[in-house]
């Protein structure tokens, strides 16, 4: 596989924020503990400590979340105080969503490995935090395969890990291809977090891939302390909006708002807000729930898994109950986690490095062969359609399609007769002017007639040129952040080798990856 390599800066698909983070802006300092670089994680090991007892629940819970999985890891070596994880997290998307999902995967396994390469004494396991208590349905019920859209319907509710994915029957009869893999997962399976592990736990799980339900009652009494927290005092809302004021003053645009009380009630077929009254009650929005601050403090004691962390808190919580490192996230996650280091200081937690994860396009053969062909370059093809069209045509012709040096002569006669006219009549000066304004007009009407002319001459190489920017930037965005990574799969069952063949986690560009 030939990969080439494009600086993100150069793509036009990332925020100023996160490019400044990525080039290290000296102004971003104050808001992450370490560099994303692999001489840093000696610094954040000395700095994270974990006691035996938290490893020793989490080793209990995944126990039981893997009890019905047959060829399950070895979790006996997170019990290890030299044993420390790398994270991603993401949603339950459906048959894993767009490929940008199997890339952190991929990119977080990689890490582990490059740890252990240059800190061979400790041990490192990549960690998939399951988004299970997630309620936002609509971004995880869809996925594209081979350009087409596949939608699951429900009338389930609350959080998607909770939910019974069995009803994607009705999806599978859509599909032509057969996809024993997810059949196997969706429809033996009573939650789509139970699907979801195992599917993921049979295409990773022997690069060593651990996946994590949070929605746990023994994880979330490790965390009460600080739930018990936010609920009496409220202060992670203030400290992030503290922060983000801080960044928006240096023209950054923030990506969280935190709210008073950053915790969700959980229940069956339930998430909802909590919210604190002037009156000092809590209610849980859009129900008739209602309680005491005792109330609710006894039911944090007696059900901590019926509280859930939003936005604010789930980073804290994951940073709690895992020996972590680092946390390997996309273009919009690390720069909200850039609003959130005051609330790990205020909680006395060891911040994570922030790791962007792996950018890739996947070049099958044919469009590879086409690029080649086409003399297309990793900038020519993030360029607008446009643009990109209009420079080809140029670069291919034969003929000069401008009027450059006719400009020259033209505008020198136009000069000499405006400075005759003015030595006549100086009011004659507005009507020259005017013509050469027309001139000049017809001349750019002119230009663009021999351009469209010059593009039916090279009909066939312009034919080409956008169907490779079609299939690579699907309804005009990026690959990642819509095909699914079956598209590619399906027709090459090393696809997900290859990945892990080439990505480098500490490569901060995107990468071009031509078969």
């Amino acid at each position: 596989m030939d990969c080439q390599y494009l600086p993100l800066a150069s793509t036009g698909q990332f925020s100023s924020l996160f490019l400044d983070y990525i080039s290290q802006k000296d102004t971003l300092k104050p808001y992450y503990n370490h560099v994303p670089v692999l001489s840093a994680f000696q610094k954040q090991i000395n700095e994270k400590t974990v006691d035996d007892t938290k490893r020793q629940v989490l080793v209990d819970a995944l126990k039981r979340q893997y009890a019905s999985i047959t060829n399950k890891p070895d979790f006996s070596t997170l019990l290890l105080p030299n044993t420390f994880t790398v994270t991603t997290g993401h949603q339950l998307n459906i048959f894993t969503g767009p490929l940008y999902i199997v890339y952190k995967l991929v990119t977080t396994i990689n890490l582990a490995r490059k740890l252990k390469e240059a800190y061979p004494s400790y041990n490192f396991v990549p960690i998939y935090w399951m988004a299970t208590e997630d309620h936002d349905f609509a971004e995880i019920n869809h996925f594209s395969m081979f350009g087409k859209d596949y939608v699951w319907q429900t009338e389930q509710r609350g959080a998607v890990g909770r939910m019974n994915p069995q009803e994607l029957k009705s999806l599978f009869k859509q599909i032509p291809e057969k996809l024993s893999l997810f059949e196997e997962a969706y429809l033996t399976h009573n939650t789509l977090a139970d699907a979801a592990r195992y599917y993921v736990n049979e295409l990773f799980g022997a690069e060593g891939l651990v996946c994590l339900d949070a929605d746990d009652a023994a994880l979330k009494r490790v965390f009460a302390p600080v739930m018990h927290e936010e609920l009496v005092n409220q202060q992670s809302g203030e400290l992030v909006q503290k922060q983000t004021e801080q960044l928006e003053q240096l023209g950054y645009k923030t990506v969280i708002t935190p709210r008073d009380i950053n915790l969700f009630y959980l229940d069956d077929q339930l998430r909802e807000r909590i919210e604190r009254k002037e009156d000092g009650t809590y209610r849980v929005v859009h129900t008739k729930l209602k309680f005491s601050e005792k109330e609710l403090l006894d039911l944090l004691d007696e059900h901590p898994e019926k509280f859930s962390p939003n936005v604010v808190l789930r980073p804290l919580y994951q940073e709690t109950i895992l020996p972590n490192l680092a946390y390997i996230g996309g273009p919009s996650e690390v720069p909200y986690w850039l609003q959130l280091k005051d609330v790990f200081a205020h909680f006395k937690t060891t911040f994570p490095i922030l790791m962007p994860r792996n950018f890739a396009m996947y070049v099958p053969s044919v469009n590879a062969k086409r690029i080649c062909k086409l003399g297309l370059t990793p900038e020519d093809l993030f360029q607008d359609t446009l643009t990109l069209k209009r420079e080809f045509v140029e670069h291919h012709t034969r003929h000069s399609l401008k009027f450059d040096n006719e400009n020259k002569t033209v505008n020198k006669a136009l000069d000499a007769i405006l400075h005759k006219a003015q030595m006549v009549d100086p009011t004659l000066e507005k009507a020259v002017l005017a013509e050469t304004k027309r001139f000049a007009n017809a001349v750019a009407r002119l230009e663009k007639k021999m351009r469209r002319a010059e593009e039916r001459n090279q009909e066939i190489g312009v034919r080409q040129l956008l169907a490779v920017k079609n299939e690579l930037f699907p309804n005009g965005g990026l690959q990642e952040r819509s095909e699914n990574f079956l598209t590619f799969y399906l027709n090459d069952r090393t696809f997900l080798q290859k990945m892990l063949a080439v990505f480098d986690p500490f490569d901060y560009r995107m990468q071009l990856c031509l078969e």
